[in-house]
């Protein structure tokens, strides 16, 4: 079986979550989702609109996760991937060369970006039509 680890805060939920998700279990048999938690996200400067509790529902809806674990800080990836025997390490292309470091304990692969789509980008546009309204 070949296990693979993504991360994320996964807010907002769009289809680039989903591709990305999708093309990440195309990969091997179990995706684990580290999800960022609330707590996580301040110390990283972000503001999630949906809390932990949330967005793991929203997650655990999606077939292509097996398992969520939440994500505390920057520094538990190498834990997380020797704790479960994770073979596969993903993240998406905006993270490029982030994670090359964790190479010496699984196969690190960045996959490229829906075009088009984004959390910032969505929040953006509801704000712009706030401010017509």
């Amino acid at each position: 079986m070949k296990t693979v680890i993504t991360y994320g805060t996964y807010d907002l939920l769009h289809v680039g979550h989903i591709n990305l998700l999708r093309r990440a279990k195309k990969l091997g048999d179990y995706l684990i989702v580290g999800l960022s938690t609330d707590e996580f996200n301040a110390i990283k400067r972000k503001k999630a609109y949906h809390s932990y509790e949330e967005r793991k529902a929203i997650l655990e809806a999606i077939k292509y996760v097996d398992l969520i674990i939440p994500e505390k800080n920057w520094e538990q990836k190498r834990e997380d991937i020797i704790k479960y025997k994770v073979d596969i390490f993903v993240m998406g292309s905006d993270w490029e060369g982030k994670f090359d470091d964790l190479s010496d304990l699984c196969e690190v692969i960045y996959l490229p970006r829906t075009e088009g789509i984004s959390t910032t980008k969505i929040k953006k546009d509801l704000q712009a039509a706030k401010a017509v309204i």
